[in-house]
C-alpha cells in the first residue's frame, strides 16, 4: 500500500465553507455509543413528507409491505405525480418509469425521508414515480437484514406495478453512500435470483468495499463528511468479525463480486476528494471489463455527499444535471 497517510486531494474552493461547518477538523470520532443519538438527531434534520411536498403536484402513499421471510414488514413511501395518480386510479394512465431509493447513513443511521427533496424534484420534472424504503439498521440488524429488506421492497414495487401506475421494466434503483452500496447489492441479487429486471442502477458515492485497502480510503482521516474511522465503524456494525474476511457476501460488499456481467446500465459518481473514490472507479472499470454499460463521473474537489450538503454550489448543479441526463437517456424520455 505504501504511505498509510497519503496527501489528500484538495477540495473545490466552493466546498470549503460548507465543509468547515459540517465536518470541522476537530470533530470527534464517531463511536458505537454515538449511533443512537445520531439517529435521534437525524430524525429532526429532515422535513416530513408533507412539508417537503408543500403545494407541489405530488401525492404520497405509505405502504407496509412484506419483508424478508421471517422478518417484520417494511415501510415503503411512494411519491407520484398527482395528475398521473388520478388517471391511474381511474385506469386511464399509461405506465411511467420509476426510481426506487435507498437512503444512506453508513448502514447505521438515517431514514427514508433523507432523500425526499431529491425524489420530489424527479417526480415533478419527469413525471415518474419515486419510492423510498425504511430498512433495518446495523448493528442491531447486521447483514443480511439491510440488503434483504431493500430487496424485498423492490420486489414488492415491481409486483405492484399496475397499482402504482409504473412500468415494471422501467425501474431505476438508486441511493447514496450506504444506500448506493445497498443498491448495488440489490442489483446483484436481482440478477442472481432472476427477479426484477432493472432499467438501471444510479449509484451515488456508493459504499461497496469493506476491506478499506484503496489509496483513497487512507486520504481522509478527518475533516470530511465521511472519514476512514466512520467507515470502519459502519462496516464493523454491519459485518461484525466478518469484516475483511472471505465470509463477506457480494450483496453486502459489492466490490467483492468477481462477476459483474449482466448488470443493468449503471451510473456511478463520487467526488475526487472522498474516500470512496477509488473503489467506485474500480467498480466501473470491472463493469467495462466485461462489456457492461457504465457512466462514471468523478467530480473534481467534491467531498463525500457534496451535492446533499452543498446543493447550491456550481459543482453540485453540474452533478445533478449529469444524473438527470442519464435518467432521461435510460428511461428514454
Amino acid at each position: 500500500m505504501g504511505d498509510p497517510t497519503p496527501t489528500p486531494v484538495p477540495y473545490d474552493p466552493e466546498m470549503l465553507e460548507p465543509l468547515s461547518r459540517i465536518a470541522p477538523l476537530d470533530a470527534p470520532d464517531m463511536t458505537e455509543a454515538d449511533i443512537q443519538p445520531s439517529r435521534d438527531d437525524m430524525n429532526t434534520w429532515f422535513p416530513s413528507f408533507e412539508e417537503a411536498i408543500g403545494d407541489l403536484p405530488v401525492v404520497l402513499d405509505e405502504y407496509s409491505v412484506p419483508g424478508p421471510e421471517g422478518a417484520p414488514d417494511i415501510i415503503v413511501s411512494v411519491l407520484s405525480p398527482r395528475a398521473d395518480r388520478d388517471k391511474a386510479m381511474k385506469g386511464k394512465a399509461d405506465p411511467v418509469g420509476a426510481v426506487y431509493n435507498i437512503h444512506g447513513g453508513g448502514m447505521m443511521v438515517g431514514n427514508r425521508r433523507m432523500d425526499v427533496p431529491r425524489l420530489i424534484d424527479l417526480v415533478v420534472e419527469f413525471g415518474i414515480v419515486a419510492a423510498t424504503v425504511e430498512y433495518r439498521l446495523a448493528p442491531e440488524h447486521p447483514d443480511p437484514a439491510p440488503v434483504e429488506d431493500c430487496y424485498a421492497g423492490l420486489v414488492w414495487m415491481a409486483k405492484s406495478a399496475e397499482k402504482l401506475g409504473i412500468d415494471p421494466e422501467k425501474i431505476i434503483i438508486t441511493g447514496g453512500s450506504a444506500g448506493g452500496g445497498l443498491s448495488a447489492g440489490v442489483a446483484l441479487m436481482c440478477r442472481d435470483r432472476g427477479t426484477v429486471k432493472l432499467a438501471g442502477q444510479l449509484l451515488l458515492c456508493p459504499m461497496i468495499d469493506d476491506t478499506n485497502t484503496t489509496l483513497s480510503s487512507f486520504q481522509y482521516l478527518q475533516g470530511n463528511t465521511w472519514t476512514r474511522q466512520r467507515n470502519l465503524l459502519g462496516w464493523r456494525s454491519l459485518l461484525g468479525d466478518r469484516v475483511g474476511t472471505e465470509e463477506v457476501s457480494i450483496y453486502a460488499a459489492p466490490y467483492r463480486a468477481k462477476d459483474l456481467t449482466n448488470l443493468p446500465p449503471t451510473f456511478i459518481e463520487a467526488g475526487s476528494a472522498e474516500m470512496f473514490r477509488d473503489e467506485n472507479v474500480e467498480y466501473a472499470n470491472r463493469i467495462w471489463a466485461v462489456g457492461g454499460s457504465c457512466e462514471l463521473h468523478i467530480w473534481s474537489g467534491g467531498f463525500h455527499g457534496f451535492d446533499f450538503f452543498a446543493p447550491d454550489t456550481e459543482l453540485s448543479r453540474a452533478a445533478i444535471a449529469a444524473r438527470k441526463s442519464w435518467i432521461k437517456r435510460t428511461l428514454n424520455f
